[in-house]
């Protein structure tokens, strides 16, 4: 997909960082799971993009909604068109900042927090997550996974099937970044 360049040029224009501070990653894996005493849920894609600027510590993803596949077409059909209607909301979207100093310049495993919003289902909220920073060479990777309830985005589970959803979905990200080049 073309829309990770200019995301990512979007985003270096409103962060006014210089392309050597920031690394990319244009196949951002996220995937979510639900448990709950009936059923459990899990979907994945590789579609996200991510930019990560090391200077300021500025952190953005986004991933189209419709690109997560589940193992079940009706359910993948339900989440895209019933829950988190994704014809009229069709991105998820994180701006946040990463609170500790990782040395980004040199390899080594940090463990950090994030701090920012979660944009879903066209609803803001703020978080704080936990993750992983992995330096090693040219290349960053990110690993994080953190708990989304739903109804805080304003996404809606009928009475029909409440004990199929669980009402707080566990979000798991990964990302391994390099260089951004125009």
């Amino acid at each position: 997909m073309k829309y990770w360049l200019l995301l990512i040029g979007a985003w270096l224009s409103v962060s006014a960082a210089s392309a050597q501070d920031v690394y990319a990653c244009k196949n951002t894996r996220l995937s979510f799971f639900s448990s709950s005493p009936l059923e459990d849920i899990e979907a994945k894609t590789d579609k996200g993009a991510s930019a990560i600027n090391v200077k300021t510590k500025d952190i953005f993803f986004k991933v189209p909604i419709s690109t997560f596949q589940f193992k079940k077409k009706l359910m993948q059909e339900h989440f895209n068109e019933n829950y988190l209607e994704s014809n009229k909301y069709p991105y998820a979207e994180f701006k946040g900042k990463i609170n500790e100093a990782p040395e980004f310049s040199k390899d080594g495993t940090y463990p950090v927090t994030v701090t920012g919003t979660l944009n879903i289902h066209g609803v803001d909220k703020t978080y704080t997550a936990k993750g992983t920073i992995t330096t090693q060479g040219s290349n960053i990777s990110v690993t994080s996974t953190f708990n989304v309830r739903v109804a805080d985005h304003g996404i809606k589970i009928p009475s029909l099937v409440i004990q199929n959803v669980a009402e707080v979905v566990a979000v798991t990200v990964n990302a391994i970044y390099t260089p951004y080049s125009k």
